[in-house]
C-alpha cells in the first residue's frame, strides 16, 4: 500500500521521468496537415513585419499564435485567459502547439497583446490559406453561395450606456424626467415605473455604449434585450465552407449588409482559386426573405448574379415607380418557386445553420469577450479557418472535431453492443416463443427478428 510521504519535491529531474503525452490523435492528424503544407513558414513570411529582429523577450510565435486561436475554436473556449488555461493544464495540447519541456504557455496577456499586434488583414490571409487547402481538397467551389445573419452578445453591460448628447447615464437621465415629472427625490420604483411608460426607451441614435460603441441595442432571439453584433456568414451550399465572414452593428438591416458580405465572398472565391487555371466565380446567392428588396435585386441583376431570395408576401404590386426593379424582382420570384429554388432554401437552413452552431455555439462565440470589431473579427475569421480545417480533417479521418472521436467511440461501441445482442439473441431465443423474448424488444421487432435468429 503506498501511504502519503513528504511534500518536499526533487531539486533535479530528469527530462526522461517527465510525463509524456501521446498527444490527441485528432490534434495530431491536424498537426501533421498543418505541416505538410508548410503552415509555420507560410504564416511567419505574412507576420514578419509586425516583429523587431532583436528586441525584448521572445515573442510568441506567429505559428503557435495561430495554433492558440484554433484551439479556442475547437476546445469551445471564449475567452483567451482560458485559453492560456488549457494550453497549460493539457499536455495533447502542448503537444499541438509544439511546445518543449523547459519552455511555460504563453500567457494570456501575451495572446492578447499579439492580437492587437497583427493586423486583420493579416487574419484574413490565414483564413484564405485554409480556403486554399479546401480548393486542393475539392471542398470550396464558390458558385453557389447562401448567406445569413446572426446576433453576437458584445462585451459591454446596459447599464454602462449614456446619452449621446449629454453624456449621462441612464439612471441619470430617469432622474432627471422623474424631477421634471414633479418627484423631487425619485425611489428605484418610482424610476422603475416611469420607465416601463416611457416609449423608445433605447434608441441607437439616442445611446451608446462608452467602451465600446461599435455594440449596437437590439433584442435577441431569446426575446432578451442586449448591446450586440452582428455577424454574417457566406457560405459554399455544395459543400458546407464558409466562403466569407463580416461583422456589423446589431442595429442594420439584411437588405443594407449583404452588399458587404457579397462582394467579400466574391473576394475570396478569386483569392482561393488563384492557383486554379479556369476558376469558377460566384454565380448565385440564396438568402431569406430578410434580405428582399428592390434594390437587392437591381444590384444583383445588374452584375449577373442569379438571386434565389424569399420573397415576404407584400401584396400586389405597383411598378410604376420603380420599373426597372420588376424584371429582377420577376426572376427571383420564377427561381425560387421551382424546384430547383425549394431545394436551395432547404440546403440553406441546413449549412447556415450547422456553420453558425459549430463557430458561435460550440465553439464559444456566442458572447464576445473581446471589444472593437476589428479585434472580434480578427478571432471570427480563425474560428471559420477552424471551422474550414474540421472539413478537411473530415474527408481524412471521419470526424471534424476532437469531441467527434468521442461521439465515433461512442457508436463504435453502440455497434458492438447491438451485434452481441443479436448473436446472443440467436443462441438464448431460437425457437422461443414472442412472448418470452425481453421486453425491450416490441411486438413488431419480435416478429421481424424471430426469423432471423431461428
Amino acid at each position: 500500500m503506498g501511504i502519503r510521504e513528504g511534500e518536499q519535491s526533487s531539486l533535479w529531474v530528469a527530462t526522461s521521468d517527465l510525463p509524456a503525452s501521446p498527444g490527441h490523435p485528432f490534434y495530431a492528424r491536424l498537426n501533421a496537415l498543418l505541416e505538410a503544407h508548410d503552415f509555420d513558414r507560410v504564416v511567419e513570411d505574412l507576420c514578419r513585419r509586425f516583429y523587431a529582429p532583436v528586441m525584448g523577450r521572445p515573442s510568441l510565435t506567429p505559428g503557435r499564435y495561430f495554433r492558440l486561436l484554433l484551439v479556442g475554436y475547437f476546445e469551445g473556449i471564449d475567452a483567451e485567459r482560458g485559453i492560456a488555461w488549457r494550453a497549460t493544464d493539457s499536455l495533447a495540447i502542448r503537444t499541438f502547439l509544439r511546445l518543449p519541456l523547459d519552455e511555460a504557455p504563453p500567457d494570456h496577456s501575451t495572446l492578447s497583446r499579439t492580437r492587437r499586434l497583427i493586423d486583420l488583414e493579416t487574419h484574413r490571409a490565414v483564413f484564405t490559406w485554409v480556403q486554399q487547402r479546401l480548393v486542393e481538397s475539392g471542398l470550396l467551389n464558390g458558385k453557389t453561395v447562401a448567406i445569413d445573419a446572426t446576433t453576437l452578445e458584445a462585451n459591454a453591460a446596459m447599464r454602462s450606456i449614456v446619452r449621446r448628447d449629454t453624456g449621462e447615464g441612464y439612471q441619470e437621465f430617469l432622474t432627471g424626467l422623474a424631477n421634471a415629472s414633479g418627484i423631487e427625490t425619485p425611489t428605484r420604483d418610482d424610476l422603475a415605473r416611469l420607465d416601463r411608460k416611457r416609449k423608445k426607451k433605447t434608441s441607437n441614435t439616442d445611446w451608446t455604449n462608452p467602451h465600446d460603441p461599435d455594440a449596437k441595442v437590439t433584442k435577441m432571439k431569446d426575446g432578451r434585450t442586449h448591446l450586440a453584433h452582428k455577424a454574417e456568414h457566406a457560405v459554399d451550399l455544395e459543400t458546407g465552407a464558409i466562403v466569407a465572414v463580416t461583422l456589423q452593428g446589431a442595429d442594420q438591416g439584411d437588405t443594407t449588409t449583404i452588399v458587404e458580405t457579397a462582394v467579400a465572398a466574391a473576394e475570396q472565391v478569386e483569392a482561393a482559386q488563384a492557383d486554379v487555371e479556369v476558376p469558377p466565380a460566384l454565380e448565385e446567392i440564396i438568402a431569406d426573405k430578410g434580405y428582399h428588396s428592390n434594390q437587392t435585386m437591381v444590384d444583383l441583376h445588374a452584375v449577373g448574379i442569379r438571386s434565389y431570395i424569399a420573397e415576404p408576401d407584400r401584396g400586389r404590386r405597383d411598378w410604376s415607380k420603380t420599373p426597372e426593379a420588376q424584371a429582377p424582382v420577376y426572376g427571383n420570384r420564377r427561381r425560387v418557386r421551382g424546384p430547383r429554388g425549394r431545394r436551395l432554401m432547404r440546403q440553406r437552413g441546413e449549412r447556415i445553420e450547422r456553420s453558425f452552431a459549430h463557430v458561435y455555439d460550440t465553439g464559444g462565440m456566442r458572447r464576445t469577450h473581446l471589444r472593437g470589431h476589428t479585434n472580434i473579427l480578427k478571432r471570427l475569421l480563425i474560428h471559420a479557418g477552424g471551422f474550414n480545417l474540421g472539413l478537411v480533417m473530415r474527408q481524412l479521418i471521419g470526424v471534424g472535431t476532437p469531441r467527434g472521436l468521442q461521439g465515433r467511440l461512442a457508436a463504435t461501441i453502440a455497434a458492438l453492443v447491438a451485434l452481441w445482442s443479436l448473436v446472443n439473441a440467436h443462441w438464448t431465443f431460437a425457437g422461443a416463443r414472442p412472448s418470452d423474448l425481453p421486453r425491450a424488444f416490441t411486438p413488431r421487432h419480435r416478429h421481424e427478428l424471430l426469423p432471423a435468429v431461428v
